[in-house]
């Protein structure tokens, strides 16, 4: 090999594209997009891949509020899935902070559906806050605390 090909490979060789490292954080955004997906559909099964299935989980929403995961499965399927015919939720602006086997999320949020009974759509906006823990090497929600937007004074 060429001396000038081996300085250009060496060269060349920091700017060949390394795949980085899988974070907390990045695991925690693939949560919120999962749990978003779950709302969408009104999926029990996905929203337990998400949430810690124990009875020590809490859900605060608009409506009331859900204690242990049976109770916040119903959201998805009583909720979700009972009042809306069509559902999207699309967080943004989401910022993760990690401590240890502990986190939070918090982001706002833009929601459309369509009334099951009448075939009107709604829309909210809102704000939420998501705690995690870590259990056996993999992130769980074990709580969600969300509110409408406050109102402009």
């Amino acid at each position: 090999m060429s001396p000038r090909l081996v300085l250009a490979f060496v060269l060349l060789l920091p700017c060949w594209p390394q795949e980085r490292p899988v974070t907390d954080t990045d695991r925690i955004l693939q949560l919120i997009a999962n749990y978003a997906t779950a709302v969408d559909a009104a999926d029990t099964k996905l929203a337990a891949q998400v949430w810690d299935n124990s009875p020590d989980v809490s859900f605060i929403h608009p409506l009331g509020e859900a204690h242990g995961w049976d109770e916040v499965k119903g959201f998805f399927t009583d909720v979700m899935g009972g009042m809306f015919s069509e559902r999207k939720l699309t967080p943004r602006d989401i910022k993760v902070h990690v401590y240890g086997d502990s986190a939070w999320a918090e982001f706002y949020w833009h929601f459309v559906a369509t009334r099951k009974t009448t075939g009107a759509e709604v829309q909210t906006d809102g704000r939420e806050t998501q705690i995690y823990r870590k259990a056996a090497n993999r992130w769980v929600l074990v709580h969600v605390h969300y509110s409408a937007m406050p109102r402009p004074q």
